[in-house]
């Protein structure tokens, strides 16, 4: 967790006086984005505090290791996709949200400030990310990566709970985000609405089995649906089951998860002069 000797990390927080002098040397900056969406009832629905958490502990560490790293303000409304029948959600289309990005990069590369690496945390960003990077390499030659963080921690989960657990547990609404829910932000954490973990529910109309969001099965093949997420999961819960969540396994992801990050702000700021 961050303390208060920790280094000056969130460029929010940081004063003008001292943005002239931190950012004259081109630091790394982290670009924090997420959603405001259903994480089933007992999740904020906010999951880009988790992402902007992430990123705020990748920047210290980062920092403490000798790479200067910040922190900007994050983007907590996510691409729109499956989520829009969610009550209070908010989410603003591909097309407005791939503008939104690009500007963003545009205003930072307007002064100098050209190492810049997204950190994600929705799927319905992933799209308008590749978007605005593949636009910036054609245009100057400039790589802008992306980390997803849940797709990594997707894959980090058999190795801390096992495949079997892994399996039972991983889904929207679930793992990894409850769990890192629980160690990062536990106060927010509604233990007392958990649901049990169910199956994806069928096809209201042609009956087929749901595989996910935005494919059925039909007689083993894949068949690409439009429903949205509560024609798929349970109270925005998928197959996984959140009852398996914990506090020590999220300590576990969030350690791996911004180590990860860490060492890749090393990596990039070691290819990518200031």
């Amino acid at each position: 967790m961050a303390t208060k000797t920790d280094p000056l990390v969130h460029m929010g927080t940081i004063t003008g006086g001292e943005a002239r002098k931190i950012l004259a040397d081109n630091p790394v900056i982290l670009l924090p984005m997420g959603s405001h969406e259903d994480q089933g009832p007992h999740a904020p629905m906010g999951d880009y505090l988790l992402a902007e958490k992430i990123a705020e502990l990748t920047a210290i560490r980062a920092s403490k290791a000798g790479v200067r790293t910040l922190v900007a303000p994050v983007l907590p409304f996510g691409g729109a996709d499956w989520f829009g029948s969610m009550t209070g959600g908010i989410a603003i289309s591909q097309g407005t949200l791939t503008a939104v990005i690009s500007e963003m990069v545009d205003s930072l590369h307007r002064n100098g400030l050209t190492r810049i690496i997204v950190i994600n945390g929705h799927g319905g960003n992933v799209g308008p990310i590749a978007e605005v990077a593949r636009e910036l390499y054609l245009r100057e030659q400039i790589v802008l990566p992306s980390l997803y963080l849940w797709r990594i921690g997707y894959g980090l989960l058999p190795g801390i709970v096992g495949a079997e657990k892994a399996a039972a547990v991983a889904g929207h609404g679930s793992d990894p985000l409850t769990s890192i829910g629980l160690h990062l932000f536990p106060e927010l954490i509604r233990k007392d609405l958990i649901p049990d973990g169910k199956p994806l529910k069928r096809d209201p109309l042609l009956g087929l089995p749901f595989t996910g969001l935005g494919t059925a099965s039909f007689e083993g093949a894949e068949v690409a649906m439009p429903n949205e997420y509560d024609e798929v999961y349970n109270l925005g819960v998928a197959k996984g089951d959140p009852r398996l969540c914990s506090a020590e396994t999220g300590a576990a992801l969030t350690e791996k998860l911004t180590d990860i990050c860490a060492r890749f702000v090393a990596h990039f700021a070691s290819k990518v002069a200031a």
